[in-house]
């Protein structure tokens, strides 16, 4: 039986007439005659796919693969060419790109983890240093450059919802409060205390949307009532407060529940705040505790995708291959709940990896079914790759 290369069948995913609908929009093959935004796209993804470090390795790695590039409709590609598209093609192609494969992916995540039936997002930013010498548009300090991304994190199945870079220069909460977030009444925001802003929390309550996050130490209030706890599961209280603070009263006159608790792995006491007074007090610590999985994200993106090395210098070519990786996050993100695969993304990621340029099916990849994955090849090397 023939088979397409797993790099074909990775762009499948893709509904080209959408990505030609947004290519016209900013005019991305105006002028251009044989490298297309189309042909840039699946390049910079196979870059991802693979790890490449630079035009050399990518055009490289490419040319050995020749044969099989022609069924992909990608023909040779060059350093310049490549280059060129980039620093010139406009990056919102690609972001808007990711989007799409977005609402294609939120529709098989599975659900978070807590009973409750409100969507959850964690909220949070992380910078990527970058040579000031080199990329001069990213002054960060004195001497030194980097990027910010802000990212909100759905918890069903962990995926980035929005995405915004800036410079690293823009603090998170002011970025925080001039941002629409896409989120739907009742649901559930997470966020550190560096988004603290209390107006900005008035406008999250008056929309409907719950939040969590921990007090800061210099925060003043008064207590005006006290809800019922469990002091079992490390609660030491769980009260109703009102903000006294000249400028925070004003800000956020409404009522807070603030929760007090003692995590017995870290023997640490925590003060949590949020507008939901419904949840039971566990809840809401759980609920912060949760947070870190945007942390965890922004962890996995940095050690396995390429936005910490980039092949352009441009704030273009950067953002262009910064948005492919995010896409290229929720493309596993999507094989992995479309087929039900039990392992890892990272472990995903390296079979795509060994395996891009195999004619096999993808699906016998994902179930390791060896035997008729070495038939397709005709090889035994595809079983040694696996051995992790």
């Amino acid at each position: 039986m023939h088979y397409n290369t797993i790099f074909n069948q990775l762009q499948l995913f893709f509904s080209r007439h959408e990505f030609e609908k947004t290519v016209n929009r900013y005019n991305g093959d105006r002028y251009v005659k044989t490298f297309k935004c189309w042909h840039q796209f699946k390049t910079l993804l196979y870059s991802q796919a693979t790890g490449k470090n630079s035009l050399r390795d990518i055009v490289t790695g490419l040319s050995v693969h020749y044969k099989k590039l022609y069924h992909l409709g990608l023909g040779r590609v060059t350093r310049s060419n490549l280059s060129h598209a980039n620093n010139k093609r406009s990056y919102k192609i690609y972001e808007s790109t990711f989007y799409w494969l977005f609402e294609k992916c939120k529709s098989i995540t599975p659900k978070h983890k807590f009973k409750f039936k409100n969507s959850l997002y964690s909220l949070d930013a992380t910078t990527v240093d970058l040579c000031l010498s080199i990329f001069p548009w990213a002054k960060f300090r004195r001497a030194k450059g980097g990027i910010k991304i802000h990212s909100l994190l759905d918890h069903r199945g962990h995926i980035p919802s929005f995405i915004v870079i800036t410079d690293a220069k823009q603090h998170e909460g002011k970025v925080a409060k001039s941002l629409e977030l896409p989120l739907s009444s009742d649901s559930i925001l997470v966020f550190d205390k560096a988004y603290i802003d209390f107006k900005w929390l008035k406008i999250l309550d008056n929309s409907k949307v719950f939040w969590v996050t921990r007090a800061k130490s210099n925060m003043k209030y008064e207590f005006i009532g006290q809800l019922k706890h469990n002091n079992k599961k490390g609660i030491i209280s769980d009260k109703i407060i009102k903000l006294t603070g000249l400028k925070t009263a004003h800000k956020y006159p409404d009522k807070i529940r603030m929760v007090k608790y003692y995590d017995k792995k870290t023997e640490k006491q925590y003060t949590f705040i949020t507008n939901n007074f419904k949840l039971a007090a566990y809840t809401i610590t759980q609920i912060y505790k949760e947070r870190w999985q945007v942390e965890l994200f922004f962890k996995w993106i940095k050690q396995n995708l390429k936005i910490k090395t980039f092949i352009g210098t441009s704030k273009n070519a950067v953002l262009s291959q910064i948005w492919i990786a995010m896409i290229y996050y929720l493309l596993l993100a999507y094989i992995k709940y479309q087929t039900k695969y039990k392992h890892s993304l990272l472990k995903l990621a390296r079979i795509i990896k060994e395996t891009i340029f195999e004619r096999a099916n993808l699906i016998d990849l994902l179930s390791l079914d060896f035997n008729k994955i070495n038939k397709l090849r005709g090889s035994p090397q595809l079983e040694i790759s696996f051995t992790f």
